[in-house]
């Protein structure tokens, strides 16, 4: 079943805090991944978190090879509350560790990501770099803030590191923007949240036929010139009474253009797949031999077609009635099959 989210009711920001942490760090991931692949701000990225990842749970890379500042850390927490220090210390604390032991390099970022962002506190301390670093140096030598120094102790070469770090560096990554990143790949965001892109209207049919269209349109002359017994021309078909047939179905050719062109824009390559499953479909229809005519073949594909079960397309949420018998002339524009023999 197609089960739709009110998005009205259910915003993402509310429904990121039903994630679990894996999901969470999976969707921290996928952000990620859409600044690799959209905007080539990365070379790598992989989901690390987990027993053993050492603090990092996604590890971001500007290069194939993790060298110093030449990689970005996102740290994902998800709590039902916003994140603290208490929460954020020992994490920091594990980092500037396995730092100084040669783990891995310094980060050029670390970015703090939490379904509920800062505490007002944590927030304020983010914005005032040097009183952030002393505050986490005072609670690291103390064991203060849930810092565990059994675990990761408090030596002149871990303060070393500290200080070495630019605590501006340290950014919290609001769910906002966070979302905003994720929406640019539509798919994804649509398949995890539910939210659908809106359709455009569709394109204006012309008065006049276009260059575009003309492949299909011959096609259709074709049947009519089978059924008449006679040649007829493009320039006058508009005064026969195949005027409102061939109207109807250049209707039904730019509202899948539509659809053409929204899947260019919001999913590519979407429609081009849509197109092989119709083709696949309709395939025994075109060449079923108890078909003599053309009209006969256009007839019982268009009939079945629209009774095609396309669920599994990413685009058959956005579809509207003309669609499907549309994408058969785009299929005969593209010359895939022939409605006369």
């Amino acid at each position: 079943m197609d089960q739709r989210i009110n998005t009205a009711m259910y915003p993402p920001a509310s429904l990121v805090l039903l994630f679990s942490s894996d999901k969470w760090e999976a969707f921290i991931e996928d952000c990620c991944r859409v600044m690799m692949d959209q905007d080539g701000k990365y070379k790598f990225v992989q989901q690390i978190g987990g027993a053993g990842d050492a603090g990092r749970d996604i590890e971001a890379r500007y290069t194939d090879d993790l060298l110093p500042r030449e990689w970005d850390l996102y740290q994902a927490k998800h709590y039902a509350s916003s994140l603290g220090e208490s929460t954020l210390y020992p994490e920091l604390a594990k980092t500037f560790h396995h730092i100084n032991s040669s783990l891995y390099p310094e980060p050029n970022y670390y970015y703090i990501c939490a379904p509920k962002n800062t505490s007002p506190r944590l927030h304020d301390l983010i914005a005032k770099p040097d009183l952030h670093k002393s505050t986490f140096l005072e609670a690291w030598k103390n064991g203060k803030m849930g810092i565990k120094t059994s675990l990761f102790p408090f030596n002149d070469n871990v303060e070393k590191v500290v200080q070495k770090f630019d605590f501006s560096r340290i950014k919290e990554y609001p769910v906002k923007d966070l979302l905003k990143i994720h929406s640019r790949n539509s798919v994804a965001h649509e398949i995890l949240f539910g939210v659908y892109s809106p359709r455009a209207d569709n394109p204006i049919i012309p008065d006049n036929l276009s260059s575009y269209e003309i492949k299909y349109v011959r096609e259709l002359l074709r049947i009519y010139e089978e059924f008449e017994g006679v040649s007829l021309d493009l320039d006058t078909i508009f005064s026969t009474t195949y005027c409102d047939h061939l109207q109807s179905c250049r209707g039904e050719f730019y509202s899948a253009e539509g659809l053409k062109r929204f899947s260019r824009d919001i999913m590519p390559g979407e429609f081009e797949k849509l197109l092989d499953m119709i083709h696949l479909g309709v395939k025994r229809d075109i060449s079923d031999p108890r078909l003599n005519t053309g009209f006969q073949r256009l007839d019982a594909v268009i009939t079945n077609v629209s009774s095609l079960k396309v669920s599994d397309s990413p685009l058959s949420g956005r579809l509207q009635p003309p669609d499907l018998p549309g994408t058969c002339h785009h299929l005969v524009n593209d010359e895939k099959f022939k409605w006369v023999k």
